[in-house]
């Protein structure tokens, strides 16, 4: 009887969840905003193939190229660049196909492209479906064909240092096959392509749909007309990457993300919306949103559109209440046409958005709901800040009524190790880093960013210039994208601009970066202008810049822009003693921010580019040279500072680029002139390509951190800087010299405090105080012998920090750590973990070179090793490699769907070893 009581309960709770189920079921299917817009990742499961050279690839080109006749390995950052060169098509290319896609952003109808019949390609084996593609590699996106190496060595090489000395030239296809339900048959299709590089070109179903040249752009495909609904369908990508196409490192690939969205055909547009703030303060905010509509469909459609305000907390969800609610519409939109409508609300008691630390990127979301007949049939989010933004000639940015002087940095958009492919936890490490550094802007350069990247800095606080192109018209190098700026800069603009426009931490747009039109006068400025009218169409919130290292206050380039954006003019360019050698035939200055500042009283002056210092970390070669800047040749050709033998550059941080500045002479430029608003420095972080001043090795010089993410000397000089209250010091060198007994070896210290006591094995070298416009303190006539040196910085007479350095022992044992020891099992998380060669104490042995290995147990694999070393041509994903500097990094992942306990290994010939355990969930 009890078992029979049970049973029958259990039947009735059964069949109470099934009718649960059924009804969410039918719900969920009914729901318009699941069942038609729809975000699907589509990274995973391709195929890739990549001709082993451009000349046996096919010949389905976007257009013809003109020969390369410059193949200089070495070419200076600031070389003017030259015209474009003429060229006439002798083959059919696929470029008139092409261009249609790219027509929602060109404003005038009448100069959009008309598809030409013909559907070029369709024979070709590699779209149709029936092709065998087992033989191919099979990838998940995003990819980066060429970081796995291997590295081009020595000069002439097929990729130069310049490229970063990887195979990212060529041609290459793509692959894959996606199922689209018989229920899909009323919508509208979509591939997304977050970034490809580069002249990418789509065949769907063997019909050729479109593509986009720009390999930094974000672009889409409407797939829809050739879709089989109820079916499988074929997706192919041709992409072409060309040598001598950049000034650094591009990656090749599908290096972003890529989705398949489907929705209704009345749908919000691509980027279709644009949320403002205005009469912004603590106690109300009135926002403004505009709302950008597509009807698809043939007939005339009223379309009710609903829009509500919800807060996003710190894990980035979306609160419970409605904070706000806009009123509601009803708008008449004509069949195949586009409508805009405008509404506004007013937020009481706001959350701004601002910069750490003295404010908080507090987010909101609005949810935009579309309706046909009382049904919902598109529901579309957008993230937005609300927050107050000013530029003034005088005294710089403010940011809701606070002055936020920019401490910026420059940022190339390779992530080292991991190659051009965007990870989201590798963008975050760096603004981490640069974050702790005091950094508080960054600068893309000089192309658009991974729209995720924009996203962490909107969480995360920072200020962006966010930035289109490298060149215009005139080349830099011969096939960069000069070639296709004619007929494609409006489409390029308009749509980074459509797409970042959202992002609250974007504050500036700069439409090209050290462009040869500096050079061309009134044309030049006709370009300028051109471009600011595009970007003030598409956003007259914020204003536009170009930034400028040849063109002066006085030429017609500088008075179209509306903020003058310098770089390195501002503190001169070869302007002091130590590089006047270097100044014929070459871009000099004096220091410039009085005359642009004179000429234009009303214009805002931000040092768009600064610094390019250079260094090896923990390297440091002797002689120091005098002064606070230096370049590093002198008039006779020898070196100062560096080491050509194994292409070092001494880490006193006071050698620069022969255009460059140290970091001191900047601070002294911008403490001197304060009405410039701030700057960037040339480089947040070492990148892939332009490896100034020695062009045989694979990476820069430039950064303040290095590739492998390690800090570099120059980050606590900033960090002393741009971090006043945060007590630190730092000495350099390393007290590791056993070949200096009895030699000068002068001890540098950086420090937030303004007065530093240092001492040698116990015996004070003396108190010094920080005088005017003076950045670091220096004892140049210290005596090298082994043991302790200690620092004592003071502030207002208290003690403030204090650092403590010795000279270690032989090379013993590993010490590891990583950066998190919690991940997500999704295959995309990461660990970055450090390892350091350690004394038989446990001390850092900052001279090291040891050769490290790296194993691994668990549901985990090792992607990557780096050492920051620009010589270190070991391929990336190798597991070994020497230490550099005393340490060496690895990058781990979880493996998707696995969970578990992770341990990885480091090991060396006659070290004691390390190891780090890591868990995935």
């Amino acid at each position: 009887m009890i078992l029979h009581i049970v049973l029958v309960k259990l039947m009735r709770y059964t069949l109470k969840c099934i009718l649960i189920g059924l009804v969410l079921l039918l719900s969920s299917c009914t729901n318009p905003s699941t069942s038609f817009r729809e975000r699907i990742s589509f990274n995973e499961g391709w195929k890739f193939m990549k001709y082993d050279s451009a000349g046996v690839a096919d010949n389905l080109i976007y257009d013809e190229r003109p020969e390369v006749k410059d193949t200089r390995d070495y070419r200076p950052a600031d070389e003017k660049p030259t015209e474009a060169e003429e060229l006439e098509s002798k083959q059919e290319v696929l470029k008139p196909w092409i261009l249609p896609t790219g027509n929602a952003f060109i404003k005038d109808e009448t100069k959009r492209y008309q598809r030409p019949d013909g559907n070029p390609g369709s024979d070709f084996p590699f779209v149709q479906s029936d092709f065998d593609d087992g033989e191919w590699e099979s990838v998940d996106l995003p990819h980066d064909w060429a970081i796995a190496g291997p590295f081009y060595e020595g000069w002439g090489a097929e990729v130069s240092g310049g490229m970063g000395r990887l195979p990212s030239p060529g041609v290459a296809w793509y692959r894959n096959k996606i199922e689209i339900p018989a229920e899909d048959k009323d919508k509208s299709i979509f591939l997304e392509v977050d970034g490809a590089m580069s002249y990418a070109m789509v065949w769907v179903n063997g019909q050729l749909a479109g593509g986009w040249p720009y390999g930094y752009s974000s672009w889409r495909i409407d797939m829809t007309p050739y879709l089989k609904f109820g079916g499988s369908n074929q997706i192919a990508i041709r992409l072409d990457n060309p040598n001598n196409s950049s000034r650094w490192y591009p990656g090749g690939g599908i290096y972003r993300n890529v989705w398949i969205t489907k929705t209704h055909p009345v749908h919000v547009s691509q980027w279709g919306t644009f949320v403002t703030t205005e009469e912004v303060s603590s106690e109300s905010a009135k926002v403004n949103l505009e709302v950008s509509i597509d009807n698809e469909l043939a007939e005339e459609q009223s379309v009710k559109v609903k829009t509500e305000v919800y807060e996003i907390n710190t894990n980035g969800e979306k609160g419970a209440e409605i904070v706000a609610a806009f009123e509601d519409q009803e708008v008449t939109i004509s069949g195949k046409d586009v409508r805009k409508v405008k509404s506004s609300v007013t937020i009481e008691n706001p959350k701004l958005w601002g910069p750490p630390p003295t404010q908080q990127p507090n987010l909101y979301v609005a949810v935009t709901k579309l309706s046909l007949g009382g049904k919902v049939v598109d529901e579309y989010e957008t993230s937005f800040g609300i927050r107050d933004l000013i530029f003034d000639a005088n005294e710089g940015v403010f940011v809701n009524g606070e002055k936020i002087f920019l401490k910026g940095v420059n940022q190339h958009h390779d992530l080292g190790a991991l190659g051009a492919a965007f990870n989201l936890r590798a963008a975050e490490r760096q603004l981490e880093l640069l974050q702790e550094m005091g950094c508080n802007a960054i600068r893309i350069a000089h192309n658009p960013p991974a729209p995720e990247l924009l996203d962490l800095t909107d969480k995360m606080g920072f200020l962006v210039v966010d930035e289109l192109y490298d060149s215009w018209e005139r080349k830099k190098t011969p096939l960069d994208f000069h070639l296709i700026f004619p007929e494609w800069h409006e489409q390029d603009l308009r749509s980074l601009i459509r797409r970042d426009k959202k992002n609250p931490s974007v504050i500036l747009w700069s439409t090209g970066n050290e462009v040869g039109e500096q050079y061309t006068g009134e044309d030049g400025a006709e370009v300028v202008k051109s471009l600011k009218e595009i970007a003030n169409d598409e956003d007259p919130t914020r204003m536009t810049s170009a930034s400028q290292n040849f063109a002066k206050a006085d030429m017609p380039f500088t008075r179209e822009v509306e903020v003058i954006n310098l770089n390195y003019q501002g503190e001169g360019i070869r302007d002091a003693p130590a590089y006047e050698h270097l100044r014929e035939g070459r871009i000099s200055a004096p220091p410039s921010y009085p005359t642009f500042h004179k000429k234009y009283p009303g214009k805002v002056i931000i040092s768009s580019e600064n610094a390019a210092a250079m260094s090896s970390r923990g390297t440091y070669i002797f002689p120091v040279a005098d002064g606070i800047s230096s370049p590093m040749k002198d008039k006779e050709g020898n070196e100062i500072g560096g080491n050509p033998e194994k292409a070092w550059v001494s880490s006193y941080e006071m050698y620069t680029a022969d255009f460059g500045a140290s970091a001191d002479k900047v601070f002294r430029s911008l403490d001197q002139h304060p009405y410039v608003a701030g700057g960037f420095v040339w480089s947040g972080w070492d990148y892939l390509g332009e490896p100034t001043p020695y062009y045989q090795a694979r990476s820069s010089y430039f950064g303040i951190i290095d590739l492998a993410g390690f800090k570099k000397d120059r980050f606590y000089l900033y960090q002393s800087r741009w971090r006043p209250d945060f007590p630190m010091v730092h000495i350099l060198p390393h007290w590791n010299w056993p070949d200096r007994v009895g030699e000068v070896t002068p001890i540098h210290v950086f420090t937030s405090g303004d007065e530093v006591e240092l001492f040698l094995n116990g015996e004070s070298l003396g108190r010094k105080i920080k005088s005017e416009f003076e950045y670091r303190l220096r004892w140049d006539d210290v005596v090298y012998k082994s043991g302790e040196v200690k620092a004592i910085a003071y502030k207002d007479g208290e003690k403030w920090a204090e650092e403590i350095i010795r000279t270690t022992g032989e090379a013993a044992g590993l010490k590891a750590y990583a950066d998190r020891s919690e991940i997500a099992a999704d295959g995309k998380d990461l660990s970055f973990i450090t390892v350091d060669v350690v004394d038989q104490d446990g001390l850092f042995a900052a001279n090291a070179n040891n050769e490290i290995n790296f194993s691994i147990d668990g549901p985990g694999e090792i992607i990557a090793t780096d050492n920051g070393d620009p010589m270190d041509f070991t391929p990336f994903p190798s597991k070994s490699r020497n230490a550099f500097g005393g340490k060496v990094l690895v990058i781990v992942k979880g493996m998707k769907g696995k969970a578990g306990k992770i341990t990885v290994i480091a090991s060396g010939e006659g070290l004691q070893s390390a190891t780090v355990e890591l868990v995935t969930k």
